[in-house]
């Protein structure tokens, strides 16, 4: 055995048996990451106190909470955040978190819909990984290594440094952390191309409850299944990911045109549901839908679709197409625009039209509010009196800044089996929506208010949605779809969310959690759990 090797394992090992002897309790992991650590100054520097008083603890908590309704007194905080540099910082903090009964909260971007990367019940430390952002790209190999506290905007923009005809599959919004997102799935304008960012991972870096640092081929083929789509928070803290990129043209046509009710909304959103999902995969056309003041009324309300495109070629071709499928849109060649693949980036991120792409490298999001959202995903299409129904609730007073967002699929999403990876949601689906309700006023009684509406939205919806399970997507939490127990829970409790999220696919993860984490370490209130007696 190698000396140096063998003698850090000699003291770590008299730790342990010391540690155990006299800790008590969680007052002590400071000093326990001190010893465990070779260097108790690097560590130092990257632990945030909430006793300290140390105004960086408040600054960096809040600094990536993306929604309000988590920024208030009452939202339970973390005992410390690290920030952490390296790998091996991550082990001690798991291994000294295990000791002094901690919880940990793993937070790359700060996107969690329902904040469970930063807030817990339960006493708790956030290992916040926004130093931990290297991207590296090989043109040749076609591949990228990126570190779990890169956004998908860096990514994106790393891309385009050294390629105009590599991209990938990822989201739409440039500050989500790419941690999250791709251990749930995700998903952007690409999706119809070549599916989910988790499809085109190939390898991975992972600290598992252990704290071995592990990649695919020492993990195995079901830890690395299962942290593709099936939430990597209850398996490990995963710190980096590698990408196969995927072909793009040199230049793509996008196009985004508003439609009112006065202007056929009603019809033109029913027809898209027959003719997005079977459109060949080169085109990904979503609809954005919302409550707006009438350009022909003034004052009065009315409801405006948004069609928004991506397509892999160039105008002539988008137009022919557009006309031969869906030429009630009527899309015209002053509708369209022909920029690279990381302008479109921009676009579908909110960017105003000619801003430089440096932008992607901002971590400040373009807005920040309270929201609540959940998900759908409708297999047949909603008749137009659905449609009505759902108008007449966007006309309520809490749904002034409300959303909806229509996602097709088809394309590649239906030739991919739905066990490939947990996430389970591919053949049979046509599109999947995204509910939203945004305000801006803080207090309880604004967010109930906005919650209920929301609530009774998704009440009216489910006539015209999966069934048995009304399915949902992972990345856009919900716990109104259930919750785990505190502590240990049980496999019944957890499948009243689990089958939500994963189908069958649940089953083969609770598996994996019970083979790679028996004692149920890395938990949450949605976290997939061990299989033990249920009580």
């Amino acid at each position: 055995m190698d000396t140096p090797k063998f003698y850090s394992f000699l003291v770590i090992t008299i730790f342990c048996c010391s540690w155990r002897a006299y800790s008590d309790g969680r007052n002590d992991f400071l000093e326990c990451v001190s010893l465990y650590s070779n260097n108790y100054t690097s560590i130092s520097d990257i632990v945030y106190t909430r006793k300290s008083n140390n105004s960086s603890y408040l600054t960096i908590l809040q600094s990536y909470i993306r929604n309000l309704r988590f920024t208030s007194p009452s939202t339970p905080k973390p005992l410390f955040i690290i920030r952490a540099l390296q790998e091996s910082q991550i082990q001690s903090v798991v291994y000294c978190a295990k000791e002094t009964g901690l919880q940990i909260r793993t937070r790359s971007g700060g996107h969690d819909y329902e904040g469970l990367s930063y807030a817990s019940e339960i006493p708790f430390v956030v290992i916040d990984l926004m130093n931990m952002s290297k991207i590296s790209i090989n043109v040749e190999k076609q591949t990228a290594w990126v570190q779990s506290g890169a956004t998908v905007g860096e990514l994106y923009y790393r891309i385009a440094e050294k390629s105009r005809t590599l991209g990938f599959p990822a989201g739409t919004c440039p500050t989500v952390g790419v941690g999250g997102h791709f251990s749930g799935g995700g998903y952007g304008s690409l999706l119809r191309k070549y599916g989910l960012a988790a499809d085109n991972i190939i390898d991975a870096h992972l600290v598992d409850v252990n704290g071995r640092i592990l990649n695919r081929k020492s993990m195995g083929e079901d830890l690395f299944w299962a942290i593709r789509g099936g939430g990597g928070a209850s398996f490990g803290v995963i710190t980096a990911w590698k990408l196969q990129l995927v072909a793009v043209p040199e230049k793509v046509t996008i196009f985004s045109v508003n439609r009112n009710l006065e202007q056929n909304a009603t019809q033109l959103i029913h027809r898209w549901q027959h003719v997005a999902p079977n459109l060949p995969e080169d085109i990904f056309v979503s609809v954005s839908i919302r409550r707006v003041n009438s350009s022909i009324h003034g004052k009065k309300k009315t409801i405006q679709a948004t069609f928004s495109s991506l397509f892999l070629g160039e105008i002539d071709k988008l137009l022919t197409l557009m006309q031969e499928s869906f030429p009630e849109l009527g899309i015209k060649g002053e509708d369209c625009s022909q920029v690279s693949w990381v302008q479109s980036t921009l676009f579908f991120g909110g960017f105003p039209n000619g801003v430089s792409s440096d932008v992607l490298l901002s971590r400040v999001p373009l807005t920040r509010l309270y929201f609540k959202a959940k998900s759908d995903y409708v297999q047949e299409p909603i008749p137009e009196y659905g449609l009505e129904g759902i108008w007449k609730l966007l006309y309520d007073d809490e749904a002034d800044m409300a959303l909806m967002i229509l996602s097709p699929y088809g394309g590649r999403m239906k030739e991919i089996s739905e066990s490939a990876l947990p996430f389970p949601h591919r053949a049979g689906n046509l599109y999947k929506i995204q509910h939203l309700v945004y305000w801006n006023t803080s207090g309880a009684a604004e967010s109930e208010r906005h919650i209920n509406w929301i609530r009774r939205l998704y009440t009216y919806m489910a006539p015209y949605v999966s069934r048995f399970p009304r399915a949902a997507y992972i990345n856009y939490r919900d716990l109104d779809l259930g919750v785990n127990n505190k502590g240990n829970t049980s496999y019944a409790q957890a499948s009243i969310w689990g089958f939500k999220y994963f189908k069958n696919n649940f089953n083969r993860l609770v598996r994996i959690k019970t083979m790679v984490d028996p004692a149920n370490f890395f938990k949450n209130e949605q976290s997939i759990p061990p299989l033990m007696v249920d009580k």
